[in-house]
């Protein structure tokens, strides 16, 4: 078994408004619903979005990469990909691709907003350092960050096929890597239109 993943876009106000030591316990409401037979093993997972992430919470969404079933390995290859590639992008792309790509890899921030106070200090299984937590300025800033990357991103296809393309892995070419960073995009352009916050959730 591997490290799999969930987004949940949700009003941030309420989830602050929500005493810490019950924020878990609906956080992981959201990500593992009883009546979601998308998390049973022997039924297709979802794709996409799911309004609401669960009964009761209309203040909160799930979103499931369509491209990588939940696996956190897509994401890790990717972000290798991206490290094989970046010298190579042009100086503008990489300005913009960088901090979005932050949240997408789920690597530790030193320059993301602190988090203490978010969850309860003994939040258990949750691994804090895969914790990611965008709120609303933090999400307008990515979705402004995309804005300006994704017209460039087409021209970084020559030297991602000299440089960072493995066939036979997860993220094999240009065009897996450019698939999974546009579905990062609809997570954080739908949060960005309600003004919402993204919470990365590790299970």
């Amino acid at each position: 078994m591997g490290l799999d993943i969930s987004v949940l876009a949700l009003d941030w106000g309420t989830l602050r408004a929500t005493p810490v030591r019950e924020r878990l316990g609906l956080l992981e409401d959201a990500v593992f619903p009883d009546a979601d037979v998308g998390l049973d093993g022997d039924v297709e997972p979802r794709h996409g979005w799911v309004w609401p992430a669960a009964a009761g919470m209309p203040w909160c969404a799930r979103y499931e990469f369509p491209g990588t079933t939940g696996s956190y390995k897509p994401h890790f290859w990717a972000g290798q990909a991206w490290e094989d590639v970046r010298d190579f992008a042009v100086p503008a792309l990489r300005e913009d691709l960088d901090p979005f790509l932050r949240g997408l890899f789920w690597h530790d921030d030193p320059v993301a907003p602190p988090l203490d106070g978010l969850l309860p200090p003994d939040h258990g299984p949750w691994r804090p350092g895969l914790l990611v937590a965008c709120p609303p300025p933090t999400v307008s800033a990515l979705a402004a960050h995309w804005a300006r990357a994704e017209p460039l991103l087409e021209g970084l296809r020559p030297a991602y096929d000299v440089h960072a393309a493995r066939p036979g892995r997860w993220i094999a070419d240009f065009d897996e890597f450019a698939a999974l960073l546009r579905e990062w995009a609809v997570a954080v352009g739908e949060a960005e239109r309600r003004g919402w916050g993204l919470l990365g959730l590790p299970w």
